[in-house]
């Protein structure tokens, strides 16, 4: 009796896989409303030696799609395919949209990050080959997945108020020269700046204008520790000669060019 009913549940199965397999899938209509899964890149550095960024990223609960090594030659790990999620934005915003990890691909950039001495805090330089890699594996991905230039990001920028990479080092200007990335015009900054500097504007107006830009950042009116650290990551990536989160002149003058800049596109 027992046999009976396992060899009649499995005919069942069968019949059922059966019938599934042979259905068939119309393809041959598209959706206009869709998009691809890769809306955003994110880089990082590690803040490790290449052997212990290879083991942390692929043995631990953090991971990256890509791993840019620092030793010669310049090697690259594709530790999580495109399609699949990799655990390296964590908590994060960009834009309104939330949880990036479901929507970008993240970058690790093998770099000690920085060193606190007496004389102050000291940043580690990147190799120009790596990051002639770097620049190669975004224009690739840009160019699959027609990822936005203000989509491109640092972990800083999704993150502000808990992360600081890939640093001030991290050379953006070499991205923006090579049109994967916005960057103040410095025409236009020049022009803006006389303006701002005879009246700078409140910091309401400085939180309007990141959030503008796609900063999650408060919007209180009041410099707080929240608004400075935002201040910080867009200072660190746009200039990096002076990056104290203090809302001046040219920060004003940077920022509003970015906006004029998207508003043209």
């Amino acid at each position: 009796m027992k046999k009976l009913f396992i060899s009649g549940l499995f005919t069942a199965m069968t019949l059922v896989l059966g019938g599934c397999a042979s259905t068939k899938i119309d393809t041959s209509i598209s959706a206009k409303s869709q998009e691809e899964r890769v809306q955003f890149i994110v880089l990082h550095y590690t803040a490790l030696d290449q052997p212990t960024s290879l083991r942390v990223l692929s043995q631990q609960a953090v991971s990256a799609n890509y791993l840019v090594g620092d030793e010669n030659p310049v090697k690259v790990w594709q530790l999580v395919p495109d399609n699949h999620l990799a655990y390296h934005a964590g908590l994060s915003e960009w834009k309104g949209y939330s949880r990036l990890n479901a929507s970008s691909i993240g970058i690790e950039i093998v770099n000690l990050g920085f060193k606190d001495t007496p004389e102050g805090r000291t940043y580690f330089p990147f190799p120009q080959a790596q990051i002639d890699r770097v620049l190669s594996i975004v224009k690739d991905l840009v160019a699959r997945y027609q990822v936005r230039p203000e989509y491109i990001l640092g972990h800083s920028d999704i993150a502000p108020q808990r992360k600081s990479d890939p640093g001030p080092l991290f050379p953006w200007k070499q991205l923006a020269d090579a049109g994967l990335i916005n960057w103040p015009k410095d025409d236009d900054v020049a022009q803006r700046l006389p303006a701002y500097e005879l009246q700078l504007p409140d910091v309401k107006w400085f939180q309007q204008k990141l959030a503008q830009y796609g900063y999650a950042v408060p919007q209180t009116g009041v410099l707080d520790e929240a608004t400075r650290n935002v201040l910080i990551a867009f200072q660190t990536k746009y200039r990096p000669a002076k990056f104290d989160g203090t809302p001046d002149a040219q920060t004003a003058a940077m920022l509003d060019s970015l906006i004029a800049g998207l508003k043209q596109r």
